[in-house]
């Protein structure tokens, strides 16, 4: 319903996309709408040049098999088209969901999930910091990347630049992928006016200490007065896999190949290895008709120089006169 409903629109959803620099879809994976709509949507963002980024969660494991299956269709349709894909499992909520939170608000909760996401890369380009994140510099770590991790961490106290840090990049919510894979890497760091150098360069070395040695990292800053004894970082982290498919060795078909012995055959000796297990009186008579072969080519070679030596059979060298006579 969601496929049809949106290709009917189709021409309506490219102008209003027209124009855009970025776009981001969010959608609940594993029913029609979400599952048929998004990957028509971003379809459509990547014709009009936008680079676009898709934010989805993926259902609980008790909404059953066929809205499992459902999702992951839909996401393999989804990866085609966008830039990059950050996947959300329901499932996780329940890794920050207490007992008592009622069913309202933790699909509250996952609705907070995306937004925070959507969020966090947005601020990246429309908020003003000291050191500043442009829309060129999220383009480059977000184009044509895959899938993604992003990740947000808050923490307060004596180690917060460590515990923000790692807190966001292992965030419970996220799917089972890890930084260290990183081909391209955005570092937000946003805390209050006692923000230190020191704090900055510990969070940013921890998180470039876990990513992919050569991975293309691009980092921001930002003042926020509000936040007084708190720090918040936040990690897009993109180009999982690129890593591995650059180290991967040849396949056998198209490597060097295989060296090989070589062999020198004596064919002399072979020769009289095989004529042992010919009698003695054959092999003889062989032995006089190749000497008699031999003579008469010696003959007609004596008679060939006899013909043409006439009297300038001195200006022949020596040891051709000397195999005439």
């Amino acid at each position: 319903i969601g496929r049809n409903a949106t290709l009917e629109d189709r021409d309506r959803v490219r102008e209003m996309l027209a124009g855009a620099d970025m776009v981001f879809i969010t959608a609940g994976l594993g029913g029609g709408t979400g599952t048929g709509g998004a990957p028509i949507l971003a379809s459509i963002a990547k014709d009009v040049g936008a680079l676009t980024v898709a934010v989805v969660t993926k259902p609980f494991l008790f909404e059953g098999k066929k809205r499992q299956k459902q999702s992951q269709e839909g996401l393999a349709e989804l990866r085609k088209c966008v830039d990059t894909l950050i996947t959300i499992p329901n499932q996780r909520l329940l890794n920050i969901a207490g007992k008592d939170m009622s069913l309202l608000d933790t699909f509250r909760k996952a609705d907070e999930v995306l937004l925070q996401a959507v969020q966090g890369i947005s601020d990246l380009i429309t908020v003003h910091g000291l050191i500043n994140l442009d829309f060129a510099d999220v383009r480059t770590v977000m184009s044509e990347m895959g899938l993604a991790l992003m990740g947000t961490g808050n923490a307060s106290g004596e180690n917060r630049a460590i515990e923000a840090a790692q807190r966001a990049i292992s965030s419970p919510l996220l799917e089972d992928i890890t930084i260290s894979g990183a081909r391209g890497i955005l570092i937000n760091v946003t805390g209050g006016v006692d923000l230190t150098l020191y704090e900055v360069n510990e969070a940013a070395t921890l998180i470039q200490e876990e990513a992919y040695e050569e991975a293309n990292i691009i980092f921001g800053a930002v003042i926020d007065e509000s936040l007084r004894d708190e720090m918040r970082i936040t990690v897009i982290a993109t180009g999982f896999g690129k890593a591995e498919e650059a180290a991967r060795p040849l396949p056998e078909s198209l490597g060097a190949a295989p060296e090989r012995e070589a062999r020198v055959v004596n064919f002399a000796q072979k020769e009289k290895e095989n004529n042992r297990d010919i009698p003695t009186f054959i092999r003889q008579e062989k032995n006089d008709k190749a000497a008699e072969g031999k003579e008469n080519t010696g003959r007609g070679l004596r008679s060939r120089f006899s013909a043409n030596l006439g009297d300038d059979e001195y200006d022949i060298p020596t040891f051709l006169r000397k195999q005439a006579d």
